[in-house]
């Protein structure tokens, strides 16, 4: 087993990335954004060269690895109309520095549906195919999240894109069911089960994500708990995943600080709450492993 954590939920420089995985004991992070000295964050397949090379050394001189890609490869953030070309770019990018880094998993989506699209357009099989094959052919393994994309709208759908896409796996988030819709149900439609949908991508799960949340209608939105208190079923995964003998990666997302784009003196207060939020949350995940992992 691997515990690890994205990098950016507890700090957004570099330098701060690693201490909070000094604190907790671990050497892997798995690097999403990252910000270095005299260049802006962006995602670590699109920093500058000159960057990358900096990030690189710091990792080194701390004996910390790079255990996944959090890539923004067919993101939320894209569509079926994005141009495919704007993809490519990016696992082309990625590809290298990934062997640089010694990384075996890159963190892919299937894109943003639409408002009412409860089905998967055909080109989002066919890109997500493509950059399947691409990655794999470079000896390097693409995990598909459940996220706020194509193959995140049921546990059906997310089926279907991996059966569509040989050779892809899974990395399970615990929490992203409590706020996306079941789009495999009839409309209205209600918010999926996380346990459903673990129970029916476990067998394709190579990778996890914990972060806890509890809807609020209120808000219509989720808030964000520690680890075992939301209603992702945290402990309940867990268990099952260890007792069907799961020895790989477990990376903490808190998702608990809110941090605002800050330059200023008020930025290093984000960075030391993130740090600290991001600490406990490790730490609180440890002892909650320890618990499940105890015989019944």
């Amino acid at each position: 087993m691997i515990l690890t954590g994205i990098g950016d939920e507890g700090a957004s420089s570099i330098d701060g990335q690693i201490q909070a995985t000094r604190e907790l004991g671990w050497n892997q992070i798995e690097m999403r954004g990252v910000e270095v000295p005299g260049y802006p964050k962006a995602n670590l397949h699109e920093i500058p060269d000159a960057a990358f090379d900096i990030v690189v050394r710091k990792l080194d001189e701390s004996g910390i690895g790079v255990y996944c890609f959090g890539s923004t490869v067919m993101n939320w953030a894209k569509t079926v109309q994005t141009p495919f070309d704007v993809t490519l770019a990016e696992v082309r990018r990625a590809i290298p520095r990934m062997k640089r880094l010694g990384t075996t998993y890159v963190r892919i989506m299937s894109l943003k549906p639409g408002d009412e699209d409860d089905q998967i357009p055909h080109e989002v099989f066919e890109r997500v195919r493509d950059v399947t094959k691409m990655f794999l052919d470079e000896g390097l393994q693409p995990v598909h999240e459940n996220c706020m994309n194509y193959g995140g709208m049921s546990s059906k759908h997310a089926l279907e894109i991996l059966e569509k896409a040989p050779g892809l796996k899974w990395v399970f988030d615990t929490a992203n069911p409590i706020f996306n819709p079941d789009r495999s149900k009839s409309k209205p439609w209600p918010k999926q089960d996380p346990w459903e949908f673990w129970t029916q991508l476990r067998e394709h799960t190579v990778h996890i994500h914990i972060k806890d949340a509890t809807w609020n209608p209120a808000k219509n939105d989720a808030d964000y708990n520690w680890p075992g208190e939301g209603q992702g079923r945290v402990r309940d995964i867990l268990k099952d995943a260890f007792a069907r003998g799961y020895d790989a990666g477990i990376s903490i997302e808190p998702h608990m600080v809110v941090v605002f784009h800050d330059t200023n003196a008020n930025g290093k207060a984000n960075e030391d709450a993130m740090r600290a939020n991001y600490v406990a949350y490790g730490r609180r995940l440890m002892k909650l492993i320890d618990e499940v992992k105890q015989p019944a």
